[in-house]
């Protein structure tokens, strides 16, 4: 089965956000009066939807973590949304899928409106056909449902449609939607959280992920 249509998760596949992430997170938890001493505690906050991970790792109720995302929020749009960087050879895979016929979507957790912001900062926005995210208010908050929005809106047919990205939700969203999801090594998920959420391939680097998908696949990339 060939591969015609990609859809790509952004932090921690397309760009390490680590900084700029993890610094609005740290400043919406001092709105609380929680201090962090190494933000690097904070990155599991990279990838799924903000509001979860309030909730699920400082135990926020909804209300309070719906505060929460309009703090980060503050810091983000001003500052940490350009705390960010692509990750190296990205350029280079995109542009050989693109000359290869593939066709490039955006499926993020993260906001349209900050995911295109991002996406033109960093020249990344010519390679895609349609970039899907999520809403300032809250719609679409999981990934499954940010991979059913860009698919329906795109057009996408299956087969020949995958997900690629680097946490659970990514796979379990694409899994939710009857894609096959590539995970990759290099961004914030572990090689177990992949393989437990059943990622159909495991790619290491990113030129793998244009070798991967520049061809046939007949084989596993583990």
């Amino acid at each position: 089965m060939e591969a015609h249509t990609i859809l790509f998760d952004l932090d921690g596949t397309l760009t390490d956000p680590g900084e700029g992430i993890t610094k609005s997170v740290a400043y919406a938890l001092a709105s609380f009066g929680i201090t962090v001493q190494d933000r690097r505690t904070l990155y599991p906050f990279i990838g799924p939807p903000l509001v979860e991970s309030f909730m699920g790792f400082y135990g926020f109720t909804a209300e309070q973590a719906k505060q929460a995302v309009e703090k980060y929020r503050e810091y983000f749009s001003q500052q940490g949304i350009f705390e960010n960087t692509p990750y190296p050879g990205i350029h280079q895979a995109l542009a050989q899928l693109k000359g290869q016929g593939k066709r490039l979507l955006l499926a993020t957790s993260k906001p349209t409106v900050f995911a295109r912001q991002i996406l033109e900062r960093f020249d990344l926005l010519p390679y895609f056909d349609f970039v899907g995210g999520s809403d300032l208010e809250g719609k679409r908050g999981q990934k499954g449902q940010v991979i059913a929005y860009t698919m329906e809106q795109a057009g996408v047919q299956r087969p020949g449609a995958w997900m690629v990205g680097d946490r659970k939700h990514d796979v379990l969203g694409a899994r939710e939607n009857g894609l096959p999801c590539a995970g990759v090594l290099y961004g914030y998920g572990s090689r177990e959280e992949l393989e437990e959420a059943g990622a159909a391939a495991l790619l290491e680097t990113v030129p793998m992920c244009a070798q991967f998908f520049g061809g046939r696949m007949t084989g596993d990339a583990r």
